[in-house]
């Protein structure tokens, strides 16, 4: 039940061989925080490198593993990045900021946070689905950039912290429906049965 199954869906969109080491959330491993200092999960080490924080994780894995074709080509790369990046600043924000109870009213004030407002935040997400030429958000295949997206929407939708809309529920099955993400949803699921 964490950002880790973002990380496990995107290797199994890879299709590489790779380990999942379970972290104790109470006593977190002092190899762990050696190697991410936060403690949090996800973490991958790939070749030596420590690669932290989802997004970056999926941009690292895609570009990794260009034979899964994660990452569009270099033309498509800016609406890429663009959903990515939104999804794990204004988006995250928006929704953790709602959770908290966390409400600035003031225009003014909204001007200083990197999503500005909820609603607005949310129609952006909306605006950008529905603009997906054919029918992803950076290329004429699925993405990383989908990958990412759909997982937010899939916990929010599922959790009620982003709000019901036809769109996002369409995007969100058309995602999980990969069969990566089934694979992945099961080993994590099991995984939770055998805690």
């Amino acid at each position: 039940m964490s950002r880790g199954r973002i990380a496990r869906w995107m290797l199994e969109e890879t299709g590489a061989d790779y380990d999942v080491v379970r972290v104790d959330w109470t006593a977190k491993d002092a190899a762990f925080v050696a190697v991410n200092p936060m403690g949090k999960v996800p973490t991958i080490v790939h070749d030596g490198v420590v690669v932290t924080e989802c997004a970056a994780i999926c941009a690292y894995l895609a570009d990794a593993f260009p034979e899964a074709r994660l990452a569009p080509p270099g033309g498509a790369r800016g609406a890429y990045y663009r959903a990515l990046f939104f999804a794990a600043g204004p988006l995250e924000q928006a929704v953790t900021s709602r959770a908290m109870g966390w409400e600035i009213a003031d225009p003014a004030k909204q001007g200083m946070l990197g999503f500005g407002d909820f609603d607005r935040t949310i129609d952006t997400l909306e605006t950008l689905i529905a603009g997906a030429g054919a029918g992803w958000l950076a290329a004429d295949h699925f993405t990383a950039a989908d990958l990412y997206v759909g997982a937010h929407l899939a916990w929010g939708l599922q959790f009620g912290s982003i709000p019901q809309r036809g769109v996002f529920a369409k995007f969100v099955e058309r995602v999980t429906s990969r069969e990566a993400s089934i694979r992945a949803a099961a080993k994590d699921d099991a995984m939770l049965a055998a805690a």
